[in-house]
Order: structure tokens, then C-alpha cells, then sequence
């Protein structure tokens, strides 16, 4: 059949295209591309929400780039803003007045700048518990985990330089909370100040050196990080997806790149501008002007950072004054405990994460099929015990405001919050366990019994029985349909003439509840209604003991479909 000359593109433009392609090439890479599938899920957005969140904070931030001095050169200003006419102020803070007062639309931008960057650490931060909590951390997806957790923590750290240049009395309080934790460090913490602020704090060095990092240094380590994290890696990989009807570990079940994709996309983008620029327009933030410029003898009460630094000051509130002397030094851990250890702890643990997993369980298999957190209950656990602990510590931000709000004196929000920190991810962990066992179980009995239906029929012999209905294939397909483990068989080696390592199993053991049992007895039988499956029996929630959870609990979600595994060993 001849194709349809109303189709094919003009002339001109065809041979443009065949002159680039022939020097640069991609023809084939766009092709491929553009078939690409995407799944349909609303958590895969959250991604895209932190990518058009940063496409927003570099549009706001060349325009303000425009109007903003970066510098400690101290005048006095003469502006719009009349209650602080004659006070004298570096020009960084009256350049900041000037785009808030005196340039046309400078305050919507200032607020749309500031409010991108809150929605976009919110957005990093939701998406990575997501990425946490379905598993899509494993093979092959390990880089791409490290590079958001760098991600992560870079753009705290600008957040942070970034609120810090209009040399308000809020924002030097901060500075003056940096200095303090880099003048505790032991042996080069002189060295680091005196590099870092040129001279003693404040000096007049400072926002010039935030400035350049801010605009410069860390925006382009980002923008390499977050094409190669959010489109290199994610266009080279098999796109991650949740378990149900027809999706597979080596099928994905979505819409093409082109043209479905790119229309939601950019109408999401739309949206998301849409909503930052109603909270910019609605919500003051950061109004820099009531608290006056930076003044090391003013305090005021209150003071909060931006969220995603909160939990950093609620270290700092909750910490003892503890300080040791050694070989001539004194230590201050009530400022290098909270300001160093617990974020290095908590930023190595999220980096480390799927290496110790993978080593515990003895996972080296590609999964491409996402966990529902209530499979992995040992996970989950772990991940709520770790959001237990941010929030404990980012509610301790504000004792002081807790503690004027509800009329109780402030030390006791103090051991309130001590305590609350050893003993709420422990409390987390083991709610959060019981839930995910307690879901697996009624997804057992779903898949057993069907759903009710509140019908209540009488049979001949005068009892009375509800009528159940089975779960259609859509519903019963992300329990029944199988999947790569989670978890290896510690009893087993993992290839067959392979010896088992028995470090890692010594140490699972150790870690996680027994998952060796005896072999199966086949057929297979369904368990009785209020009974569970003990170790090492089959059942149809567990059909092999030896590919067990890694908590050690049955997987209904590893549950064959009724009649397929009859009379078969694994």
C-alpha cells in the first residue's frame, strides 16, 4: 500500500531532519523513546512535581539574580518600605527590600521562589519514603537510589545558603547557629570558620561566598543530577510498576511517551505552577521586613527555619549540654552530636539501606515489579520507625512554641521529646509490623473467601450464611500473581552447584525471623478459617516455606492461583 502523501512530512523539513541525524544521530534512541511505556499511578507524579519545582526555582531565580547585591557593604536606606527609612543595613538586605517593594511583580517572584523550593524538598522527600517503602530501590536501580539521596541533601543545603542571603535578623540567626557548629569541630573547626566567613562572624564575606555556591556551584551539580537520576537511568531501566493484572516483571502496563505522556506531563506542569503561584499569591512567606536587618545582639522569639531544617534545630534543642575534654580539646557534643552525628547517621543509613538488605535476604534478583509495603512488613517497620524519628525531631524545633501554645513549661517538652526519640521509632516498628501482617492476613482470607456482601441467606438445613463474592481478576491478581521473592531460602543455595554463604545467613537468622522450614508436602491445601500457617508448612499463602517474606511471615501476595501449583515442586 502507498503511503499517504498527506502525511509525510514537508521537504524541507525532512531534510533538516536527515542532516541532523546524520551528524549527530538519535533517530533510533528517539524512536524507541517515543514508544516508551509509562504506568499510570499517581505516585510515579511525585517525581515530576519535585523536577517542575526546580524548573520553577531557576526561572524565579534568574529573574531575582537581576535585582539581588550580594553584598555586606553596610547603607542606609531610603526606600518604599517607611518603617525602615534611615536604619542602616548591609545591601544585600536592602537590595532584597528593594525587589519586594520597588520592582514590579519582585514580591510575587520572591514568594514563588521561596514557596518552589518548599513544595520541591516536600516533593523529594514523599517520593523517596515512596521509593523506600515499594522496594524500588533494588537491582538496578541502586544508583539511581544514592543519586537522589545527594540529591536530597544538596538541595537542603541551598535551601539553606538560599534564605540566608537577605541578611535578615531570622536568617543571620541561622548563620550564627552554622558558625556555631563548625567552630565545635574538633581540630580544623578554626580552620573550616575562618575559610568559610573570612575573618570572625559575621564578617563581610559570607553572603558574597553563599552567594556564589547558591546560583552557581550547587544548581549545576543539580542540574547534572537530576536528568541523568530522573531521565537517563529511568529511560535505560525498565520503568518500575506496582503488581496487578497483567503487569509483569518484564512487562509494563502503561501509555506510550507520545503523545499520552507528554500531554498529562505538561499539563501537570501547568498545575503545579498554577498551585505555587496561588500559595505565593495567598500565603506570605518569609517577610523579611518585619523582622529588620541582622543584628548580632537581637533575638527574637519564635524564630523557626524553613520545615525541611527543622529537625536539625529540634536536634539542637534536644541534646544535653554534654562536652568532653581530650588531649588538650574540648569536645561540645551538645552541638556536634546533633549537628553531625544524627544527620550523618541518617543520611548514611538511607545510602547504605539497600546493600544491608540485599545482604540480609540474599535478594540479587532484578526486580522491576514494586512491593505493596504490607508484603515486606520488616521494611515497612523500618521505614516508619525512621519517619517517627524525623518528626519527633522536627516537632522539637519548636518546643518553645509548643510549649507558649499550650501553657506548659519548657522543659518539659524538652524530656517530652528525649524520651519520644528512643521510644517512638521502637513504638513505630512494631505498629507498623502488626498492621502489614494483619493486612496480609485479611488479603488470605479475600483471597479464600471472597468479598461480603451483607446478604444473609438461610440454607435447607435452617442456618444462616452470608453470601460472599469472589475478587475479580483486577483485585486478586497483586495477591495471587507471582513475582520474585523478596527474600532468598537461607536453607538452599542461591545457584544451583553454589555453596550458601553463610555469613549472610548467620546474620539473617540473626535479623530477621527463621525462614528454613521442611520441604513441602504437595497438593496444597488452603488453611482453615482462624487458623495460621506454621513454619515450615505449606499452605496456599505459602506453598514453599523456604521462599518465605523477610520477616518470615507468609506472602499471600507469592500465592499461586487455585489449582496451578498442584502436584508441582519449586
Amino acid at each position: 500500500m502507498a503511503p499517504n502523501p498527506g502525511k509525510q512530512p514537508p521537504p524541507a523539513l525532512g531534510a533538516a531532519g536527515r542532516a541532523i541525524d546524520e551528524r549527530f544521530g538519535g533517530t533510533a534512541f528517539l524512536r524507541k523513546a517515543m514508544r516508551k511505556a509509562f504506568p499510570d499511578h499517581w505516585s510515579f507524579l511525585l517525581g515530576e512535581i519535585a523536577m517542575y519545582s526546580f524548573a520553577i526555582i531557576l526561572l524565579t531565580g534568574v529573574f531575582l539574580t537581576l535585582f539581588f547585591k550580594p553584598s555586606m557593604t553596610e547603607v542606609v536606606y531610603d526606600g518604599s518600605y517607611v518603617p525602615l527609612r534611615g536604619v542602616r543595613m548591609s545591601e544585600a538586605y536592602a537590595s532584597t527590600l528593594h525587589i519586594s517593594f520597588d520592582v514590579r511583580g519582585g514580591l510575587l517572584l520572591r514568594q514563588i521562589h521561596h514557596w518552589s523550593t518548599i513544595v520541591f524538598m516536600a516533593a523529594i522527600v514523599v517520593h523517596l519514603l515512596r521509593n523506600f517503602f515499594t522496594g524500588a530501590f533494588r537491582k538496578p536501580r541502586e544508583l539511581n537510589w544514592l543519586i537522589g539521596i545527594v540529591l536530597f541533601m544538596l538541595v537542603m543545603v541551598n535551601g539553606l545558603f538560599g534564605y540566608s542571603l537577605p541578611d535578615d535578623l531570622l536568617s543571620g540567626t541561622g548563620l550564627r547557629i552554622l558558625e556555631g557548629v563548625v567552630a565545635s569541630l574538633p581540630v580544623v573547626g578554626s580552620y573550616v570558620l575562618m575559610f568559610l566567613f573570612g575573618g570572625e562572624f559575621p564578617g563581610d564575606l559570607i553572603i558574597p561566598r553563599l552567594y556564589v555556591i547558591h546560583i552557581l556551584l550547587i544548581p549545576g551539580i543539580l542540574l547534572a543530577l537530576i536528568p541523568l537520576h530522573a531521565v537517563v537511568l529511568t529511560w535505560r531501566q525498565t520503568h518500575t510498576q506496582f503488581p496487578g493484572k497483567g503487569s509483569g516483571n518484564r512487562t509494563v502496563r502503561g501509555y506510550p511517551f507520545f503523545p499520552v505522556f507528554i500531554a498529562k506531563t505538561t499539563a501537570f506542569f501547568l498545575w503545579v505552577f498554577g498551585v505555587t503561584a496561588l500559595l505565593a499569591t495567598f500565603f506570605q512567606i518569609n517577610p523579611i521586613w518585619l523582622f529588620g536587618p541582622y543584628d548580632p545582639g537581637a533575638i527574637s522569639s519564635g524564630s523557626q527555619p524553613d520545615w525541611y531544617m527543622g529537625w536539625l534545630e529540634g536536634a539542637l534543642r534536644m541534646m544535653p549540654a554534654w562536652e568532653i575534654t581530650a588531649f588538650g580539646h574540648t569536645v561540645a557534643l551538645s552541638v556536634l552530636v546533633p549537628a553531625l552525628v544524627v544527620p550523618g547517621v541518617l543520611f548514611t543509613g538511607l545510602a547504605a539501606y539497600p546493600f544491608l538488605e540485599r545482604w540480609v535476604t540474599g535478594d540479587r534478583e532484578t526486580h522491576n515489579l514494586l512491593d505493596r509495603p504490607r508484603d515486606v512488613p520488616a521494611r515497612t517497620g523500618i521505614g516508619a520507625g525512621g519517619v517517627v524519628f524525623y518528626g519527633v525531631l522536627w516537632l522539637a524545633g519548636g518546643n518553645d512554641v509548643i510549649a507558649h501554645t499550650f501553657q506548659i513549661p519548657l522543659f518539659w517538652t524538652t524530656w517530652f521529646f528525649r524520651c519520644s526519640i528512643i521510644l517512638g521509632p521502637v513504638l513505630a516498628y512494631v505498629v507498623a509490623y502488626r498492621i502489614c501482617v494483619g493486612l496480609q492476613r485479611r488479603d488470605l482470607a479475600l483471597v479464600e473467601h471472597g468479598l461480603e456482601t451483607g446478604v444473609i441467606r438461610r440454607l435447607p438445613s435452617g442456618a444462616y450464611v452470608e453470601v460472599e463474592r469472589p475478587l475479580d481478576g483486577e483485585r486478586l491478581a497483586p495477591i495471587t500473581d507471582p513475582r520474585p521473592a523478596p527474600a532468598v531460602s537461607l536453607a538452599r543455595p542461591e545457584r544451583r552447584g553454589s555453596r550458601p554463604r553463610r555469613r549472610a545467613a548467620a546474620s539473617a537468622r540473626s535479623a530477621w525471623p527463621s525462614t528454613a522450614g521442611s520441604p513441602p508436602t504437595w497438593p496444597v491445601r488452603p488453611n482453615a478459617p482462624g487458623t495460621a500457617t506454621a513454619p515450615g508448612t505449606a499452605s496456599r499463602s505459602n506453598p514453599d516455606p523456604g521462599r518465605r517474606a523477610a520477616d518470615g511471615c507468609p506472602r499471600p501476595c507469592g500465592a499461586r492461583r487455585a489449582g496451578a501449583a498442584k502436584g508441582q515442586r519449586r
